[in-house]
Parts: C-alpha cells; sequence; structure tokens
C-alpha cells in the first residue's frame, strides 16, 4: 500500500513521521512536484495541486485534512469516480462550540461594556441576560453545527437550526429548505454559519437575509467567508439591521491591509482560528481510515461530490 501526503507543510516529517507509526503496512511518500509518479494507493491532501491528478491515476481514495472539502472540489481535474473523504470532528466540533459560545457571551453578558467600565474605573451592574431575548439560530447541521447548537442549548439559550435537509435534534427546533428559512430567521437574533461552502450556499448571508433577523442582531460566521456578501454586512451595520459581527473567516485570508472590516469597532475579527486541525486526533482517524478501506470495510465521511459535502 502507498500513501502519499499532499499539503504543502514545509516540514512534512511532522505529519509522515505519525502516518508512518499508525500505518506500518504502508510507504509513505511526500508529494515531489517535479518528481515522477509513485502509482499511491491513497493521498492525504489540503488543497492539493491539479497535477495530483494528472499524474497519479490510480487513487483509490483521497482524504481531506479538514472538515471542509470546498478547496479540494475546486481542483479541476477531480475524478469524477474518485472517493473523497472529509476530516470528521477530530477535536474540531468543542473547539467551535467554543468559539461561537465566547461570542455569544461577549454579545448577550455585554462584556465589552465591562472593560470600557474598567478602563474608565466605574463599577456599574447592568441587569441580569434575559436567555429568551437572545435565541440562536445555527445555519448548517452537520457535525459540527449539532455540536454547536446542543453546546448552547445546555445553557439555555432558544436554539433553533438549519439545514438543506431536515434534521432532528431534541430540544432544538429545526427548519429545512429554503421555503422554511424565512421562518427561521424571524426566530434568530443571533445568527451561526457552520454552513459547508457549495453554489447554493455562496453570497447566502446577504443584505435581504441580515434583515430578516430580529432586532438586535448579531452575526458569528465561522463557516467560509465566501458565504457572507462582505457590503452587504457593512450596509446592515450603518443601517443598524445589525447590532455586530464575529467573523473567523474570510473571502481573502489574511484579511487584507486596509480593509473595512478593521475599522468597524462592530466587528470582532479573528484569523480563522475557531476550529484548529489537531495532528494526532486526525491522523488517527485518516489512518483508520485507510486501513478499514484496504480491507474492504465501509467508512464513514465519505462526500457527495455533486452536493459538495
Amino acid at each position: 500500500m502507498k500513501v502519499l501526503f499532499v499539503a504543502g507543510d514545509p516540514k512534512p516529517e511532522r505529519w509522515t513521521v505519525p502516518i508512518k507509526e499508525l500505518l506500518p503496512e504502508a510507504e509513505v511518500h511526500v508529494w515531489d512536484p517535479e518528481g515522477p509518479a509513485i502509482d499511491a494507493d491513497y493521498a492525504i491532501v489540503w488543497q492539493p495541486p491539479a497535477k495530483l491528478f494528472e499524474r497519479e491515476k490510480h487513487l483509490k481514495a483521497v482524504f481531506n485534512l479538514g472538515a471542509g472539502i470546498d478547496g479540494l472540489l475546486k481542483v479541476p481535474n477531480l475524478p469524477e469516480d474518485l472517493t473523497v473523504v472529509r476530516l470528521e470532528d477530530a477535536g474540531m466540533s468543542v473547539q467551535m462550540a467554543e468559539y461561537v459560545l465566547h461570542q455569544l457571551l461577549e454579545a448577550s453578558r455585554e462584556m465589552e461594556t465591562y472593560r470600557e467600565q474598567q478602563r474608565r474605573g466605574i463599577w456599574k451592574i447592568h441587569r441580569p441576560i434575559k436567555r429568551s431575548e437572545w435565541p440562536v439560530g445555527v445555519m448548517g447541521l452537520g457535525h459540527i453545527g449539532k455540536r454547536v447548537a446542543r453546546t448552547l442549548a445546555d445553557l439555555d439559550y432558544r436554539v433553533h437550526g438549519w439545514a438543506r435537509g431536515q434534521h432532528e435534534l431534541e430540544g432544538i427546533n429545526t427548519y429545512a429548505g429554503p421555503d422554511q428559512l424565512g421562518d427561521f430567521l424571524e426566530s434568530t437574533r443571533v445568527l451561526v454559519n457552520t454552513l459547508p461552502l457549495t453554489d447554493e450556499t455562496r453570497d447566502l448571508i446577504d443584505y435581504e437575509l441580515l434583515s430578516q433577523l430580529q432586532p438586535g442582531a448579531v452575526l458569528i460566521n465561522v463557516g467560509r467567508g465566501e458565504h457572507l456578501v462582505e457590503e452587504d454586512l457593512l450596509r446592515a451595520l450603518d443601517e443598524g439591521k445589525l447590532a455586530r459581527a464575529s467573523l473567523d473567516v474570510f473571502r481573502k485570508e489574511p484579511l487584507p491591509e486596509g480593509h473595512p472590516f478593521w475599522q468597524r469597532s462592530e466587528i470582532t475579527i479573528t484569523p480563522h482560528i475557531s476550529a484548529r486541525t489537531l495532528r494526532d486526533a486526525t491522523l488517527e482517524q485518516i489512518t483508520g481510515k485507510i486501513r478499514d478501506h484496504a480491507r474492504g470495510r465501509p467508512i464513514s465521511g465519505i462526500v457527495d461530490t455533486a452536493k459538495g459535502y
């Protein structure tokens, strides 16, 4: 069995050494853009070059080093019949839930107000939070979205969920499809985006969508930057349709110097850190799936490339 590591890491041994330890029956190779084909059986990739699929013609499956596979699906010559496997959790869902909870508490508990009071030497207690005034809507109910929704619901926030297809989550009111999106938005003050990026979800978060949220609305985007129409966000803030936004993903990363988001006090910017890939958990999952696939056993996480997730 030959496994090819294709991720552009300047220190690929950080990945290949543990891969060899976890999968001793395999030959593990690092992608060489100028090298010959190795006739690999499996590839472990992150944003691979198109040349990979021109050179390696006998791949049985490709394993993505992340839950979001939009970068892989953009490769123009990705074989239609190739099995594509996404990363499932590997420690990311709990990180995402922590991040979203932090941003929610910043808004609902008025933490910036207390920091400003500290700077000015003011001791003043504001009224306790009423969770009924902070209904949360989670867009995207995959593994990560469900973890976020359950975490917030466990803290007695009213949580709604919306996805393309129907989901059943105990204690969470769920909506499905375009026909129910309006009702979902009208029930939401804090909108959390965890959707995958597809042709259907690109530019979904626009002025019209933001205008349907409840007064004093907050956006927390941990999906993809391409979900958000940036100029529409600024317009919604200017017109009071939106009170604040916490953004961890952007159309161009790093966010360019001089981008208008930097100057807006209502926008919290973090550099795509809401959920980082944990190497050990990731490689344990991927190597286990490679071994199962090689032995003809079923594996989870296979992507429907037509749907984009």
